[in-house]
């Protein structure tokens, strides 16, 4: 184990903290930054049926602009996260906005499916501005606000994604598609402009190397893991491509975490991630990720089914992407509540909480698939569940990690959540396209294949609420900030059942902090 390190701290007084009107306006930059991310994700996904038509290319070709945004977003997060504790928080954070301003322009001129694909690539590495946000909200903003904050930021993802399918359609219908582009591409650029004009260098650094060789190792196995799960409907759970990029993803990880364990700065931690206090989060962060999906993949689909098959709606796109407005309604309006709740209970009931929602909105939509309005309602529970278990994940994570490493381990569970949607992704569409009825439109998913979607995805949500039991009511780590001489940096402590706060220690002279290693 060794010595225990003491590096000296001088403690910030919160006179030093960002005022009351600064700190709302770095949350509302912040927040437009996760909105912009989620809506950029899922704006395509109106547009894919369309898409051979309008670009020329085969309909493999083009679930390619899904797919790439997803393989560049699991890779780029965890290495700007780290690269955000070691080089600078809003550095990186306007490289991220910067790749996404620039993927949209790029989107926007052109129609060839080969430019497009690395422009949506580009638009992927947004997706690394929410642990990067989350983490400069813990450096700026005084203990009191952070809960609320966070919880808000965390909320974006799903905002972003109920707002971002009818925004889409609203503009497939009215206007060129490429107009939806240049939209991105323009709130990207003001809010790049804004987060530089207003967001701050924290002065909290890991004064580290970057681990290269770790960098390579995890992208090399996301991208097996990732091209496999994201292709498995395609190619066949049994094809030899899936099966030897499973192998190959399982071979490059046990590399990867040998070499992690033996290297003196990690890109990951895994001494630290494999404490029960960040593991169980870890895990949470996967199963949710993968139960949450399932509602947005499945609720467009549904409505849309024709009307002949006995149980369809016969819906519009447009008014299929209106059925998730109210789960994002619903997860903007919860982030407040979420805070109160980790404030007064800890962010562990929040999270138990949150889990136990999800459960019941799938209960709700097993049993109501026919009926528009319970349809509405049992998205909009399993959204507000995801609300209440996404606003609490940092929270915990934030408490059992060194502030040195708080991009990092937010990069990290944003990562598992990743993992999970493309888990999720892959099995629902196996389930849709195998479970099946004939129409005189051709085949669709039969009534029963959506409930099935509805059962498994309840299932994973219980299986969250197992693993957020296993979160420890205590654990107390003392986080160090090591800093240059002169630096001011702030001390952070905080226990499990405190509620979630962070506390801040003041004092005028250098405070020796301990961290066992």
């Amino acid at each position: 184990m060794g010595e225990p390190a003491v590096h000296p701290v001088r403690a910030v007084s919160a006179g030093e903290a960002p005022a009351g009107g600064r700190s709302r306006e770095l949350s509302a930059v912040l927040g437009v930054g996760g909105i912009l991310t989620a809506i950029s994700q899922v704006s395509i996904v109106p547009l894919l049926p369309d898409l051979p038509r309008l670009t020329g290319a085969s309909a493999s070709n083009v679930s390619w602009l899904l797919t790439v945004t997803l393989l560049v977003g699991a890779v780029v997060t965890p290495l700007f996260g780290r690269a955000g504790d070691i080089f600078g928080k809003r550095r990186m954070l306007l490289v991220a906005l910067g790749m996404l301003t620039t993927g949209s322009v790029l989107c926007a001129l052109t129609s060839n499916i080969w430019l497009l694909i690395p422009a949506r690539g580009l638009q992927g590495a947004c997706l690394a501005v929410v642990p990067l946000s989350i983490s400069i909200l813990r450096d700026e903003l005084p203990p009191e606000r952070v809960g609320s904050a966070v919880a808000l930021m965390s909320a974006t993802v799903g905002i972003g994604a109920a707002l971002g399918v009818p925004f889409a359609s609203l503009i497939i219908q009215f206007a060129d598609w490429h107009v939806m582009f240049w939209v991105t591409g323009g709130l990207g650029l003001a809010d790049l402009i804004l987060a530089g004009l207003l967001v701050r260098e924290s002065k909290v650094r890991a004064p580290a190397r970057f681990d290269i060789p770790g960098a390579v190792g995890l992208a090399l196995g996301l991208l097996c893991l990732l091209l496999a799960l994201s292709k498995a409907a395609d190619w066949g759970f049994t094809s030899p491509r899936f099966g030897g990029l499973i192998l190959a993803a399982v071979v490059i990880f046990v590399g990867w975490a040998r070499w992690q364990l033996r290297v003196a700065d990690p890109l990951v931690d895994l001494r630290l991630a494999r404490r029960p206090a960040v593991l169980a989060p870890n895990a949470a962060a996967l199963l949710i990720g993968f139960s949450f999906y399932a509602n947005s993949l499945s609720t467009a689909q549904l409505v849309q089914v024709p009307k002949e098959t006995g149980y369809g709606l016969g819906l519009s796109v447009f008014a299929s992407g209106l059925c998730l407005l109210p789960g994002g309604v619903a997860m903007f309006a919860l982030s407040p509540v979420a805070a109160r709740i980790t404030a007064s209970r800890g962010p562990r009931i929040t999270l138990l909480l949150g889990a136990s929602a999800l459960v019941f909105g799938y209960l709700l939509r097993m049993f109501t698939s026919e009926n528009l309005p319970m349809i509405v309602v049992g998205a909009a529970v399993v959204a507000a569940g995801t609300a209440l278990a996404y606003s609490a994940m940092p929270m915990l994570i934030m408490n059992a990690v060194p502030r040195t490493q708080t991009a990092a381990a937010n990069g990290l569970n944003v990562l598992l959540r990743t993992v999970g949607q493309a888990m999720c992704s892959a099995a629902v569409a196996a389930l849709l396209s195998h479970l099946t009825m004939t129409t005189s439109g051709g085949a669709v998913p039969s009534l029963g294949a959506f409930q099935t979607v509805f059962a498994m995805a309840g299932v994973v949500g219980a299986l969250a609420l197992g693993v957020g039991c296993l979160v420890p009511t205590r654990d107390r780590v003392d986080t160090d900030v090591p800093v240059q001489p002169g630096d001011p940096a702030r001390t952070m402590h905080a226990a499990g059942d405190d509620g979630g706060r962070l506390a801040e220690s003041v004092s005028a002279a250098p405070t020796p902090v301990t961290t066992t290693r």
